[in-house]
């Protein structure tokens, strides 16, 4: 089995209820598939401490920088993240690299008889892509010998398929509304069920919170017997300086100072990275040995790709991939705080299932120039649609079928000085990135399995 064919076998699990989003709660996600492909593989998950993070915004960011700490100390971590942005591979990375073509088509290979075995006993339904490249990564992780596996949460907590492990550390970056046809309705039902990775045995960090949230949270880690630490309490951050390049900081704690640089732009990633700390430090308080140097050189050399991603300086042309109210709203403080302009020139491309309204609102300030595009994705919403709550808003906007037609019409309307922001999803954000940095998409029998991700 080559790597194409491997991607093809993967397509034949796609699950299109998640797709559409239309699937009962009950029927989507369930443990039970992921537990019994994990037993029969000798149950890799349990061999190598883990850092389990869940969130709505900045989970990711958070889960590369601890990684790229734990492999500037030498432990060689794996990285588990959801979506990818060009090729599958990405989502399964070993100490700062994604896995190769020819090792991601042997797992599918190996592990392809255990999926079949348990589709064709119906008992627990059938495997999703998900679950099988979480146990892929598992698998991986276990066979490479990894000293750490960090663990982001693809959606929730609860039922995610990455909840099946026994974490040394858990971290909750910040809670907002997202999925909630799934999560439920309110931030403090969104936050019992990401509250669902906390187990007896671990340590728990989170970020700032809103008081129900955190509350939620304190609750949770009270019933498990597991202290939670707010990162907020622990320690605090100022910023020094910032550039098109990163940013460099202070992290004040009560057990020492940590002048830091970062190659990540926001005020957001500060607040990650003081979550970041907070739990480095708990490890080494569990006997894990993480050094200062590692910290200064993990964060220096991480990198997280489409977050307020520079890609071009003339014009001005940065990425992002905000796709809920909340992450906008970071993103429209971001690009006026971060960066000078004349003129801002938004380039927006959003999925039909996500709160459309409370995102234009928060894009909206300001009067922005603002063209509506759509992604190859097939939950994404058409540029009509959106042209149309911009309009409701108060702003006009150009329809462009096509990112990469978008991104060209806003890169010839830009004067010198100008700023153009390419946003809405990380899947229009990653097609942004195809075409200006001219990176070949990863191709797929018959849909982009992109869809595939909750």
């Amino acid at each position: 089995m080559d790597y194409q064919q491997s991607l093809d076998k993967l397509l034949t699990l796609t699950d299109l209820e998640r797709v559409s989003g239309q699937a009962p709660h009950h029927r989507r996600y369930d443990l039970g598939r992921i537990r019994l492909l994990l037993a029969r593989l000798g149950n890799p998950h349990l061999k190598t401490p883990t850092v389990h993070v869940t969130g709505t915004k900045g989970k990711g960011s958070t889960a590369a920088m601890v990684a790229s700490v734990l492999s500037a100390q030498g432990y060689t971590p794996g990285l588990f993240t959801s979506p990818h942005l060009h090729t599958f591979r990405e989502r399964i990375q070993y100490d700062g690299q994604p896995v190769s073509e020819g090792e991601f088509a042997a797992l599918v290979e190996d592990l392809w008889p255990l999926v079949e075995g348990i589709n064709g006993e119906g008992v627990h339904g059938a495997v999703t892509v998900f679950e099988l490249l979480t146990a892929m990564a598992f698998q991986y992780y276990a066979q490479k010998g990894a000293g750490f596996q960090v663990m982001e949460v693809g959606l929730g907590g609860r039922l995610d398929s990455t909840n099946v492990v026994q974490p040394q550390l858990c971290l909750f970056t910040s809670i907002s509304l997202d999925h909630t046809a799934i999560l439920g309705d309110t931030v403090e039902k969104i936050a019992a069920d990401k509250a669902g990775i906390i187990k007896p045995g671990c340590v728990a960090v989170a970020s700032p919170q809103p008081p129900g949230v955190m509350e939620v949270l304190r609750r949770a880690a009270w019933e498990q017997g597991v202290p939670l630490i707010p990162a907020a309490e622990e320690c605090q951050y100022m910023l020094h300086a910032h550039d098109l390049d990163g940013q460099s900081f202070t992290i004040t704690a009560p057990w020492g100072e940590f002048p830091l640089s970062l190659p990540l732009l926001g005020a957001h990633q500060l607040e990650n990275a003081a979550t970041a700390l907070v739990g480095l430090q708990a490890l080494n308080e569990m006997g894990f040995t993480i050094s200062r140097d590692s910290i200064a050189r993990g964060f220096r050399s991480v990198r997280w790709p489409a977050r307020l991603e520079v890609l071009s300086r003339e014009p001005l042309l940065v990425v992002d991939g905000a796709h809920n109210p909340y992450s906008a709203g970071k993103l429209r403080e971001a690009v006026h705080d971060y960066f000078r302009f004349g003129r801002l020139i938004y380039v927006v491309g959003l999925s039909a299932d996500k709160n459309i309204p409370g995102i234009v609102q928060e894009l909206a300030p300001g009067s922005p120039t603002v063209i509506v595009t759509r992604s190859r994705h097939p939950r994404a919403a058409s540029p009509r649609m959106l042209a149309e709550e911009f309009a409701r808003a108060g702003v006009g906007a150009a329809q462009v079928e096509g990112v990469a037609a978008a991104v060209n019409q806003a890169v010839e309307m830009a004067q010198v000085g100008d700023m153009v922001v390419v946003t809405g999803s990380l899947f229009v954000a990653a097609e942004a990135r195809e075409h200006s940095l001219h990176i070949p998409p990863e191709v797929y029998a018959s849909l982009d399995l992109r869809a595939t991700v909750p």
